[in-house]
């Protein structure tokens, strides 16, 4: 018997971004806490996107690659964010896997 795992969306092992909509950003702090390399709160509490730098992305609409180790979680955090404003989607195509927007 197999044990059935979650699959990931298609593609991806293909490059894919992500990017949070401040609008509708709850300020719950969820993203950070599943996936810290990626998502910060600011001071204005709301959640961004950070650059494999670490640099805070606040630019509207600001993408970040998300690294491949991350997936999961990156995925756990827009199912779980309450403001359902994080967005994943394919860079070649920019059609969003996970996300409030997904096929």
């Amino acid at each position: 018997m197999s044990v059935q795992h979650e699959a990931p969306a298609e593609g991806a092992e293909e490059a894919l971004e992500v990017w949070i909509d401040q609008d509708l950003c709850t300020g719950d702090g969820i993203c950070a806490q599943y996936a810290p390399e990626v998502f910060e709160l600011d001071i204005d509490g709301l959640a961004y996107v950070k650059s494999a730098d670490d640099e805070l992305l606040q630019e509207v609409g600001a993408t970040t690659p998300v690294p491949l180790p991350l997936l999961q979680d990156v995925v756990d955090s827009a199912k779980e964010c309450p403001g359902d404003c994080i967005h994943v989607r394919r860079v070649r195509d920019r059609v969003e896997v996970y996300g409030p927007d997904a096929e």
